[in-house]
């Protein structure tokens, strides 16, 4: 089973044979699904992770209403499943809100269901790269929405309101996960499955605990650094890692690698 990267001179269609497994669903996955039906392969839609509503409903909705009315000169969005929590309500952003989006896959998330994206830190795809770039692109206070995960760490919060911004920091969701089917399963557990995209801890904690018995030839490939890192701290092994964090980024770096085989393919 070669898992080698393949030389330079790919075909037009470099995923031909895979099954890839999308750890996603909606829009996103959707289109996700898409790209790599024009590469050659076969998506597998397996939603491992969905939101839950948060505890403080009441806030939330609030905040979201503040949000349409052009309270917020900031709207920042950390996560592709925050899209999810801001789609579910049909949030209003107006144009007078600005918004900033933590990486390309949360800026993918945004643009799939209509919202616009006006910043995606340069080089640090982290709350913490958040904060700075904003930091250093307004100098003036800033009334900014910052919505989160329950688990979330208060990290974008801080260091925007030690800069002298006027900082919401409002509970979106709690994020839970959800079972693949034990068809799905039995593909990853065999190999049929050739390879998973990773595109958050969250999504690397699911992959790690519901399929257990990964073959080693399968590409599980991380969307970025920080992904990668989350995955393995989940006890995840990350095969490759995105050079560009992007969709397309994520996809290419598994069209780097050789179609391994299912280790039943060839039983008689």
């Amino acid at each position: 089973m070669n898992t080698k990267p393949l030389a330079s001179d790919q075909k037009a269609k470099p995923l031909k044979g895979w099954r890839v497994l999308v750890p996603r669903g909606g829009p996103w996955g959707d289109g996700v699904a898409a790209t790599l039906r024009a590469q050659g392969a076969t998506p597998v839609i397996a939603p491992l992770i969905n939101f839950a509503p948060s505890r403080d409903q009441a806030t939330l909705e609030q905040s979201l209403a503040d949000l349409a009315a052009g309270a917020f000169d900031w709207l920042t969005v950390t996560s592709a499943t925050t899209v999810d929590v801001l789609y579910a309500y049909r949030a209003v952003i107006p144009a007078s809100t600005q918004i900033a989006a933590v990486g390309e896959t949360t800026a993918a998330a945004l643009t799939a269901v209509g919202y616009r994206v006006d910043l995606v830190p340069e080089d640090d795809n982290s709350a913490a790269g958040m904060a700075a770039q904003l930091i250093a692109l307004e100098s003036e206070p800033r009334r900014i929405l910052t919505l989160r995960s329950e688990i979330a760490k208060p990290v974008l919060t801080r260091k925007l309101s030690e800069a002298g911004h006027d900082v919401r920091s409002v509970v979106a969701y709690r994020t839970v996960g959800v079972p693949a089917t034990e068809r799905i399963a039995e593909d990853v557990r065999s190999g049929r499955i050739n390879a998973i995209l990773v595109t958050s801890g969250s999504v690397a904690e699911q992959v790690h605990a519901q399929f257990p018995e990964i073959p080693t030839e399968t590409v599980i490939a991380a969307i970025g650094p920080r992904t990668a890192k989350d995955a393995r701290k989940a006890g995840l092994g990350i095969k490759v890692i995105a050079r560009e964090q992007t969709v397309d980024g994520l996809i290419e770096a598994v069209s780097r690698f050789a179609l391994p085989h299912a280790s039943d393919e060839f039983a008689i």
